[in-house]
């Protein structure tokens, strides 16, 4: 069994998880959305939960900080408990003045800087990205609950603090929507295994205005993003 997540029996995790970075969103999503949530693991104080949205059983993992990090809690999830789809929902930094705060942004494909692709020995670069299952279902909730988004490519970095002044104009010169620090890897590790992974972020801060959300605008907008991801899994 695995390392990370070993206080989980099988069968007390969902096909379906949903992936905060932070357990105590986790935590929040269990408590506010899910009927019957049961706490299956508290190891390492990553918090884990699974019950039910409209019937159908969820779950919900906090995966910490970081690809590293992502990777052990995907990659375990996968192999060890069976999941076959896996949605992210995060906070992202935007490089574009249409991008604004609050905003949700989806990763329909995840470059990076990482050097995580080396595990998997390909001979050459790798565009990780998003199940196109996943991504039809997205705009089906989409419509449905009237949450908008916009998807395009992301940066998965493993700096956080960056020390090259205006590092990221050279990502978003190429296109690329905002930063955040885990989809490269949770795509890969789906692609790997054959499963269904998709990122979606909120947007919370923000690299051309240098504006970063409100405490009420992660009440509110990440709600949001929780909603559309919930839906999402349901389809």
């Amino acid at each position: 069994m695995s390392t990370h997540i070993n206080a989980a029996n099988q069968g007390e995790i969902a096909k379906t998880v949903l992936l905060p970075g932070d357990p105590l969103r986790a935590k929040f999503i269990a408590e506010t959305f899910l009927d019957n949530a049961v706490c299956y693991t508290d190891i390492r104080n990553m918090l884990g939960f699974t019950g039910t949205y409209k019937g159908v059983p969820i779950s919900v993992q906090g995966t910490g900080m970081g690809m590293p990090s992502m990777g052990i809690y995907s990659w375990e999830l996968i192999t060890e408990y069976g999941v076959e789809n896996l949605i992210r929902i995060g906070t992202a930094g935007s490089f574009h003045e249409e991008i604004d705060i609050g905003d949700i942004v989806v990763g329909v494909a995840a470059s990076t800087d990482s050097n995580y692709i080396h595990a998997f020995d390909v001979p050459g670069n790798y565009a990780p990205c998003a199940s196109y299952e996943l991504l039809m279902k997205l705009n089906k909730a989409s419509e449905e609950t009237g949450h908008g988004f916009k998807a395009g490519n992301i940066v998965s970095c493993d700096v956080f603090y960056e020390t090259t002044e205006d590092w990221w104009r050279r990502w978003k010169s190429m296109g690329v929507l905002a930063v955040e620090m885990e989809a490269a890897a949770l795509y890969m590790n789906a692609a790997y295994h054959r499963v269904n992974a998709l990122a979606m972020m909120t947007i919370s801060d923000h690299f051309v205005t240098g504006a970063k959300a409100t405490t009420k605008q992660r009440q509110e907008e990440f709600t949001k993003m929780m909603e559309l991801a919930l839906e999402t899994a349901i389809k």
